[in-house]
């Protein structure tokens, strides 16, 4: 029998043969935001490991919506030819493994090294820029931000229009929206950043306008066959900031907008969080976007286990499973799941000497018993491709 995790999907005219997500990570291997032949090695190990979908890290609108000066973008003609020969390495090799970009912009949190140096603010001096942001907010980490104005955020919604056009010209077949982790969007959104006293500040719907014509002029220039959607962090987990209700109601219009799908994560945009984490602390947030505002959902954090992911969508809490750094311990997870689960999943074909449906042949020292065994795999995964 079937798995809810292994069942296909379709978003527009995207056929995903299951709904397991390489959720997006940086990894800080770019130069000038293009990508190198660390992208071809990270994402390329994913295409060929039975994923339905793999989605690239956050890749910035424009070089200043980085997150560090080591971080993807897609807004030049140098970054769009690298980025290309990962997507042809997923369409020739993936065998069926589909392929996103998350477009980004880290706003006032960018010009920081990676993640994996103690982050403090890289200066123009050293490679760094000047991060804008929605109001003037200053922490102990980020350099402080130089405040939007009116024609700075028309500017920056247009690099989003542009990267998205650049995305479809190099053959993405998804798109996902970074309105998350306390980045420019999220700044936005959020009371706790966005002190603005102009249309785009005070009430909800004014602090939305920023993400919704975001989405609106993105949509506008991505075929209409192509999927999609967009990440918010659910809850800012700080009393007076961002809260579930408010990414129901924002969730709601972008679902009205022509949004495919809702990645529900949480916090980022202020060190005063206090986070409650745990195995799946995150899926509430899906479960319940997906109830009141009635769009597909896709869940994420601390999803580690096969039967825990099933779990989240036989109850209907979810329609998809992201996974991260799980993804990163375990390139293959989605075999192990499948093979856990009672699932056949076909592998690429230099790799099908390994299926553990080989067992049952190489078993057999008659040749025709053998061959019986062999076809009987062919069989199966005929089965799962028709």
């Amino acid at each position: 029998m079937t798995s809810h995790l292994f069942t296909p999907a379709q978003m527009r005219d995207l056929q995903l043969s299951n709904r397991v997500v390489v959720s997006p990570m940086c990894q800080y291997a770019a130069k000038d935001g293009t990508a190198s032949d660390w992208h071809i090695m990270h994402l390329g190990q994913y295409a060929v490991s039975g994923y339905g979908l793999v989605i690239a890290e956050a890749t910035g609108v424009e070089p200043e919506g980085r997150i560090s000066p080591m971080c993807l973008g897609l807004y030049s003609d140098e970054n769009e030819a690298a980025l290309r020969r990962v997507v042809e390495f997923f369409h020739e090799y993936g065998e069926g493994t589909k392929f996103g970009v998350q477009l980004a912009h880290a706003g006032r949190k960018g010009s920081v090294p990676p993640s994996f140096i103690i982050r403090n603010a890289v200066m123009p001096d050293e490679g760094g820029w000047i991060p804008p942001s929605p109001s003037y907010y200053v922490d102990k980490v980020h350099t402080p931000p130089r405040v939007m104005d009116l024609a700075h955020i028309e500017r920056v919604r247009e690099a989003w229009v542009q990267s998205t056009i650049r995305a479809d010209r190099i053959g993405v077949d998804m798109i996902e929206l970074h309105f998350a982790h306390g980045y420019l969007v999220n700044q936005f959104l959020s009371p706790l950043i966005n002190s603005r006293d102009d249309l785009y500040g005070g009430s909800r719907e004014n602090r939305m306008r920023f993400a919704l014509e975001i989405f609106d002029a993105c949509r506008k220039v991505w075929p209409d066959h192509k999927p999609m959607g967009v990440r918010l962090s659910a809850v800012d987990w700080v009393p007076e900031g961002w809260q579930i209700e408010d990414s129901v109601a924002l969730s709601a219009q972008l679902k009205q907008r022509g949004c495919d799908y809702i990645c529900l994560s949480s916090g980022g945009v202020s060190h005063e969080q206090k986070i409650v984490s745990g195995p799946g602390y995150q899926v509430p947030f899906a479960e319940q976007v997906r109830r009141e505002a009635d769009i597909p959902t896709m869940a994420v954090g601390q999803i580690w286990e096969a039967r825990q992911a099933e779990d989240v969508l036989k109850e209907g809490k979810a329609d998809f499973i992201a996974l991260a750094r799980r993804a990163l311990y375990n390139p293959r997870w989605a075999w192990h799941a499948a093979q856990e689960l009672g699932d056949f999943i076909p592998y690429t074909q230099r790799y099908k000497s390994c299926h553990p449906a080989m067992g049952q042949a190489l078993k057999f020292p008659d040749t025709k018993e053998q061959t019986a065994a062999l076809k009987n795999i062919w069989t199966l995964e005929e089965k799962v491709k028709g």
